[in-house]
């Protein structure tokens, strides 16, 4: 092994840190790109699937998975094991054979390979590359790694993705005498799909998919005799500049995006929306009359109808040709949809028609989009889906107690030809975050802990209702409600002071008269309501008088670190949220960051914030003055958030 101070691996990522003491073997794969430098390291997908021996990849299972889960665009491009510098060689080994079940032969295996060894005491990484990407070749110690500081707009600066979307109805005909020949019939309709996609009349439309900007290219089309199959991504050469037409084959994916961004990132990202014509007529001089064709069958045969909906999104260079973006891309990812799909539905095709369907998810950590297909016949909390999403998120390293890659957390591009996102995350009208950008609590030396993820401001009046003077613990329970809801827990709307009076009657907590009145809640009602309508447990904690708060800041702490929920904060008839502490533990000197819902203006930020509705409280401010009371009963709520994938 030759130490060469020549090459660099740039990280856009952290390298996983394996736990001391882990089993030799590979344990993570590298993922890259053709269209960024070599040795680019935009994520590390954890290997999950090994042989008898722990040390040993399952491949086949390992290629199945990672060809459908990374979108095209990203590629293989090493693997990291434990153990000393020689596992480099193993690494290197397990990355080229697996690069051949996912991509088999051609000019990939001509691509560099790393192979990177975590030291099995230290953790220390140490990388290795082989030029050739031949595992046979000698591999090299590369001793200048790059911490990307800037991952995003990295990534992102120069590239864009494609979208396509393609319905397709599957007609599969088999006969009723050998009904095992259904399986011959649905790979003979699906590679009836694929010729059409390679044939010479497809037709591909592009344009762009985001509405916000007003001077809009015209579409691009692609004819399929334009399509070059065979050529390398990653040696692929920009347009020469200037040579911009209407003809797709002197145009790039810059036609279409724009080229001072303020933002980096998977939804702010151009987007080609890439739509699929089929055209069976050719040019033709000569006068032709419509032919129809009937062949009748031998013997008695039965029609099945096989529903699919494919959805491919690519990541690609500005600067690639778009005819190349459609064949090398496009096309290549709904061929590897279509196999995905006939692999899974043949065993099951007469019994039942299974719903399989491909959502984009960008969860966080994740420079790249993924794409994951859910069976759609199971719920989302049964347990066969359960858990598959734990194995997805033991992948991609992710915790199991969000619920990132539910469906709700899906990317929807078809909002952006409407000028919206292409998150699914909810939206509203109502303030949210509002805490952001306060002014610091005065605690010197303290430790923040604060809410994580979004929430909108309920307060008094809001919604046309007139709530002042009792609503306050109702407001509160609402802001906490849409924590819930904008993190996915939940896809419920925001309850009504009805709808939550209502629960709490039908739980038999309080009489019919309930409903409808001025009475106030507290801590107990809102853990009965967040219990019956969002399945949530919370804990309730006690304190005899305001003096006593801060002797819990310990415990709220460790509260946001590891749950992040909201509390409420309950005293008398007045009721806070609490979005986070400001803690001192060596003078116990803290600050609480209240979210006042007794604010009865307009939702005007600078309102809010000027007039103290959102601030950092202390227990007794410079003034003497007391914000909790020492002679008041004070009960806080404390959401747990659920343990859910």
């Amino acid at each position: 092994m030759a130490d060469d101070g020549k090459q660099s691996v740039r990280l856009l990522c952290r390298p996983k840190q394996l736990s001391k003491g882990s089993d030799p073997g590979i344990h993570y794969w590298l993922i890259g790109s053709p269209f960024l430098p070599p040795l680019t390291i935009v994520s590390i997908l954890r290997c999950i699937n090994t042989v008898p021996s722990p040390t040993s990849p399952d491949l086949h299972k390992e290629s199945n998975e990672l060809l459908t889960l990374i979108p095209k665009g990203f590629q293989l491009i090493g693997a990291l094991a434990s153990g000393d510098d020689t596992d480099a060689r193993a690494a290197i080994d397990a990355a080229s054979q697996l690069r051949k079940f996912l991509y088999g032969g051609g000019t990939v295996e001509d691509l560099p390979l790393i192979g990177g060894v975590s030291d099995l005491d230290s953790g220390d990484f140490r990388f290795f590359v082989c030029e050739s990407g031949n595992a046979n070749s000698r591999i090299e110690l590369v001793t200048s790694i790059i911490q990307e500081q800037h991952p995003e707009k990295f990534l992102w600066e120069n590239g864009c993705m494609l979208s396509c979307e393609l319905p397709i109805k599957l007609p599969v005909y088999y006969p009723l005498k050998n009904p095992t020949d259904v399986e011959k019939a649905y790979v003979k309709a699906t590679g009836a799909v694929i010729a059409k996609l390679r044939d010479p009349r497809a037709v591909y439309m592009l344009e762009a998919l985001s509405k916000t900007c007003p001077d809009q290219p015209p579409p691009a089309i692609v004819r399929g005799v334009q399509l070059d199959f065979h050529t390398d991504l990653s040696r692929t050469k920009p347009l020469a500049k200037g040579d911009e037409g209407f003809d797709a084959s002197s145009l790039s994916c810059s036609y279409f995006t724009i080229s001072n961004k303020a933002a980096f990132s998977i939804e702010s990202a151009d987007t080609i929306q890439v739509s699929v014509l089929f055209n069976s007529l050719g040019p033709s001089s000569a006068s032709a009359a419509p032919i129809a064709e009937y062949i009748p069958v031998l013997e008695e045969a039965r029609l099945v109808v096989v529903d699919i909906k494919l959805d491919v999104l690519c990541y690609s260079s500005r600067d690639l040709p778009l005819r190349h973006a459609v064949s090398r891309l496009i096309i290549p990812g709904l061929i590897d949809q279509l196999n995905t799909m006939q692999n899974f539905m043949l065993p099951s095709l007469l019994v039942q028609h299974p719903q399989l369907k491909p959502y984009h998810f960008s969860p966080p950590g994740i420079l790249h989009p993924i794409t994951v297909f859910y069976e759609l016949s199971f719920g989302e909390t049964e347990m066969k889906q359960v858990d598959f999403r734990k194995s997805l998120h033991f992948r991609l390293g992710l915790p199991y107690d969000r619920p990132l890659l539910r469906i709700a957390n899906a990317l929807d591009f078809s909002k952006l030809k409407n000028g919206g996102s292409a998150s699914l995350q909810k939206r509203s009208a109502l303030l949210r975050d509002v805490h952001i950008g306060i002014p610091s609590s005065g605690v010197n030396g303290g430790t923040l802990s604060l809410v994580q993820g979004s929430y909108e401001y309920h307060h008094y009046l809001q919604d046309g209702f007139n709530d002042s003077g009792w609503g306050c613990a109702y407001r509160s329970l609402q802001t906490i409600i849409s924590w819930f809801r904008l993190q996915n827990y939940s896809s419920i709307e925001v309850p009504s002071h009805r709808e939550i009076q209502q629960s709490l009657v039908e739980i038999g907590d309080k009489d019919p008269s309930f409903i409808g009145s001025r009475e106030w809640i507290g801590a107990i009602e809102l853990s009965f309501v967040l219990d019956k309508l969002l399945g949530v447990t919370c804990k309730v904690m006690n304190v005899r008088s305001g003096a006593e708060l801060p002797e819990k800041c310990r415990e709220l702490a460790l509260h946001f670190e590891t749950q992040s929920t909201p509390i409420m904060i309950g005293g008398g008839v007045l009721a806070y949220t609490l979005l986070g502490v400001d803690y001192n533990d060596a003078t116990g000197d803290c600050a609480f960051l209240i979210l006042d819902p007794h604010y009865t203006g307009t939702d005007d930020l600078k309102k809010v914030i000027n007039g103290g509705w959102c601030g950092w409280k202390k227990a007794v401010d410079s003034k003497g003055k007391n914000f909790f009371l020492h002679d008041k009963f004070y009960n806080l709520l404390l959401p747990q958030r659920p343990n859910m994938v």
